[in-house]
């Protein structure tokens, strides 16, 4: 997830991660290195949903 970082705000990756229970590992773990692919998948199909929204 860090090659594409800039395409979604940190805020917004924090919020969804803390909404789908990522986060704590993220915060134990000091970054995003040990979040799995398919947590990361969650994440960016969430915040295609929202950005989906936001369009309409």
């Amino acid at each position: 997830m860090s090659r594409n970082s800039k395409l979604i705000s940190e805020n917004l990756r924090e919020e969804i991660a803390k909404e789908l229970g990522v986060y704590e590992q993220v915060k134990k773990d000091g970054g995003w290195g040990n979040v799995s692919s398919k947590d990361c998948g969650n994440i960016v199909t969430k915040a295609i949903e929202i950005a989906n929204r936001s369009v309409e």
